[in-house]
């Protein structure tokens, strides 16, 4: 447990003793992760987009055995059944819902009229500035040195155009592991920082250890950004998958779309009829064909393939381009005693300089 705070609009808004937030990572963020977070200072963050419904309420219900702290769910904005999540959330008592994307405004109206903090994930100023005319409560902004899904303006350019739009609390992520970088986002006046990579490489992850190896033995050059996944901007790490399929024809990324699509209804228990819906609510506004829609809606079996089986042969790693610089696995409260003391220490360095 850290001993050492920094008090800022998101500690206050939240309840938390830390400017420090866990994503929400599919297969990855689940009640173990979460709650050694929490209990050491941060805001931890359940994955719900990866969890059946039954699923996501028992895992609340076991991040609350864990701890009494706050934490959050996240959610996909987009999801077919986003409106049975947040009955979900609010009846189990959440502190604070974060969405994948910006949610409709009467998500939000519903969250917060049972008084659950809301925080959506934008890459954009325009997005920012929509939600919170919209009512939410703070705001993640990614840049596009983050995991998974990600956009082109580095997090040094996007933040402060965010911090400068928008009246409620802006937090960091994208490129964030360390106390420095804590000091650098306060200072383009974030209220905190988000991160995936670094809570992902701690023991408390669940992520099998052949999968942690792989990661840790990865240098910047190692990560990359592709379409080939889901047809959107993906950053992860580089392997032989990655490889075949960025070289891999129409023919055989439909036939591949179609087994994943086909194993996560299984996992999902979602009907054809749901996948298809979540598949073209990400094709909105976006040129995507439609083997890249069928892998949108299969896109979570690539990645559990790695983040739960181990198999990195056949799975993706999602992975931050600060990937390349992390080489150990603390566990939750030793990363968050780390990354406060760095900052304290940072910050007196900075008011000693002449």
């Amino acid at each position: 447990m850290s001993g050492v705070t920094i008090a800022t609009a998101l500690t206050a808004l939240v309840g938390v003793r830390t400017p420090l937030v866990q994503t929400g990572m599919g297969w990855v963020a689940g009640p173990r992760l979460v709650s050694a977070a929490a209990g050491a200072g941060a805001l931890g963050i359940l994955a719900s987009a990866t969890m059946t419904p039954d699923r996501l309420r028992s895992a609340v219900r076991e991040v609350k055995s864990r701890t009494d702290v706050p934490f959050g769910v996240n959610l996909r904005a987009d999801a077919s059944d986003a409106g049975e999540r947040v009955r979900i959330i609010i009846d189990e008592g959440v502190r604070v819902a974060s969405f994948a994307l910006a949610p409709r405004r009467e998500l939000i109206d519903r969250l917060k009229d049972a008084g659950v903090i809301v925080i959506p994930t934008v890459g954009a100023r325009r997005h920012a500035e929509k939600v919170a005319a919209w009512g939410a409560d703070a705001v993640l902004v990614q840049g596009g040195e983050g995991g998974g899904h990600t956009g082109g303006v580095a997090t040094t350019v996007l933040l402060p155009q965010v911090v400068d739009a928008v009246d409620i609390p802006v937090i960091a992520a994208g490129g964030f592991r360390d106390g420095r970088g804590l000091v650098a986002a306060l200072a383009y006046g974030a209220a905190g920082i988000a991160m995936g990579t670094r809570f992902l490489l701690t023991s408390d992850s669940t992520v099998p250890d052949a999968v942690k190896a792989r990661y840790l033995a990865a240098g910047v050059q190692d990560i990359t950004v592709t379409t080939k996944v889901d047809g959107l901007p993906h950053r992860m790490l580089r392997t032989d998958l990655v490889d075949t399929l960025e070289r891999s024809g129409r023919a055989a990324g439909l036939l591949r779309a179609l087994r994943q699509a086909s194993a996560f209804k299984r996992e999902s228990g979602m009907s054809w009829a749901g996948l298809a819906r979540d598949g073209l609510a990400m094709k909105h506004g976006r040129e995507l064909t439609w083997s890249q829609v069928l892998l949108a809606a299969g896109t979570p079996m690539f990645l559990k393939a790695a983040m739960v089986d181990g198999r990195t042969d056949l799975g993706v790693m999602a992975c931050g381009q600060v990937g390349g610089l992390i080489d150990d696995l603390p566990s939750c409260a030793e990363l968050v005693e780390r990354i406060m003391t760095e900052a304290h220490v940072t910050l007196g360095r900075l008011k000693t300089t002449p």
